[in-house]
């Protein structure tokens, strides 16, 4: 019997950073960047119930991570968009995961939320595997993102992402 050599997967992580600590920028897909969140109309995004769900997640990740604060996000019609900081929590020491980086733990947590929710509720929904992530580099560099974001909606005409 012969072993198939599969072709191992590049790590698209930075290795010269741990992901436990700072502020990053992410990108989450949807499973094949399908409209699953909602539409824009006329400069609104419309949520549907899964949309929702994914914009509540995001405002009420600091409940379920105490070391987490998201300062600004857009839920959009096939990907959500995030500034995350992970920082230990004054009155927590010691509760940021040491075993898997603070971020992957995060994102999966959240990644999982909405889909627990989609399916309890029979609604199609899917998750690309990978997400994006951009480690936040000054007050400029997040800046930039932060204005970024806040004019996602307004730009989805010309958003890579728009199909």
């Amino acid at each position: 019997m012969t072993t198939k050599h599969l072709p191992q997967r590049k790590n698209i992580r930075a290795e010269f950073h741990d992901y436990s600590g700072g502020d990053y920028f992410i990108t989450i897909c949807t499973r094949d960047r399908l409209h699953y969140f909602g539409e824009i109309i006329n400069d609104e995004i419309q949520y549907t119930a899964v949309g929702d769900a994914a914009y509540h997640a995001l405002e009420t990740l600091h409940t379920h991570y105490n070391y987490v604060e998201v300062p600004v996000f857009v839920v959009m019609p096939n990907h959500v968009h995030a500034i995350i900081t992970i920082r230990e929590s004054a009155d927590a020491p010691g509760c940021i995961p040491s075993i898997r980086t603070a971020l992957g733990v995060v994102v999966g947590g959240y990644k999982q939320s909405v889909t627990r929710y989609a399916r309890r509720n029979n609604i199609d929904f899917g998750w690309q595997s990978r997400y994006h992530d951009h480690i936040i580099r000054g007050e400029r560099d997040g800046n930039l993102i932060s204005e970024y974001i806040e004019n996602n909606v307004a730009r989805w005409a010309n958003d890579c992402f728009y199909k």
